[in-house]
């Protein structure tokens, strides 16, 4: 039993999901991760307006509540639209009811933040809701 073991973790440790995975954990290639601060830091130089990313300026803290349904199934991708954000920028949404949760695309539309949100056929698909039924959502921007 112990040789069975041991060859399965000698296997599960070749495994290239495996290995860049501690690479990622444990420091890695050094060439590899030299490259990645340069770039951030000419992405940091290059955006020298001082204005905040959209989905931290149409963020807000703690969770808020629509009732949605379905959007058009004709339009593709995962998308909610929604009268709760100003810009389109990617949220978690969760269902209360069964702990169900993904990130979407929250699009936004007119009408009173107390208004109903439109939820894309892949969207509900993704949190296992019915097509035919309005469903409570807490919609969390960070």
């Amino acid at each position: 039993m112990r040789y069975v073991l041991l060859a399965f973790c000698v296997l599960v440790a070749g495994c290239a999901t495996i290995r860049s995975t501690t690479d990622r954990v444990f420091g890695g290639d050094k060439a590899a991760a030299g490259t990645e601060p340069a770039a951030v830091e000419a992405a940091v130089d290059e955006t020298t307006d001082p204005e905040p990313v959209a989905a931290t300026a149409a963020g807000w803290v703690g969770a808020k509540t629509t009732i949605a349904g379905l959007g058009d199934p004709t339009t593709p991708g995962r998308w909610m639209e929604t009268p709760l954000v100003d810009t389109e920028f990617t949220g978690r949404v969760v269902v209360p009811r069964t702990g169900a949760q993904a990130y979407i695309a929250l699009v936004p539309v007119s009408g009173p933040e107390s208004g109903g949100s439109r939820l894309s056929l892949d969207a509900m698909r993704a949190l296992l809701l019915p097509f035919d039924e309005l469903v409570e959502l807490e919609v969390y921007a960070n």
